[in-house]
């Protein structure tokens, strides 16, 4: 009986310690962001540029919901990385965007990286 029980806490245990390997999130709603402190020093200019740029038509809670869930909130689409790429050409074209293609470009790195991060 006693295994059985020790079992149990075990797998529960590495399906725990697995959950917390996605990325962390502070905040909630419209304040919903991701943790600066779980981003790698190579991306954090990057992530403060999406922090500036990203807010000027949404929240960074559409953005969070779609890493953490695979699917863009308003639409229901699969959000991965090929969906990544064409928000990235979508928000190139957008006049307001105020975004030029390095820009978008190490955006969707970041993107990229944040799926990984969360499918783990």
């Amino acid at each position: 009986m006693k295994m059985y029980v020790t079992l149990a806490v075990l797998m529960v245990l590495s399906v725990y310690s697995i959950a917390e390997a996605r990325v962390k999130v502070t905040g909630r709603g419209a304040t919903m962001n991701f943790s600066a402190e779980g981003i790698p020093e190579s991306y954090k200019q990057i992530f403060d540029l999406m922090l500036v740029k990203c807010i000027k038509c949404h929240t960074m809670e559409r953005t969070v919901i779609a890493i953490q869930t695979g699917k863009a909130p308003i639409t229901g689409q699969p959000f991965n990385k090929q969906a990544v790429k064409a928000y990235g050409i979508k928000m190139l074209r957008k006049p307001n965007s105020d975004m030029n293609k390095k820009e978008i470009r190490d955006v969707v790195m970041l993107l990229n990286y944040l799926l990984d991060e969360s499918a783990k």
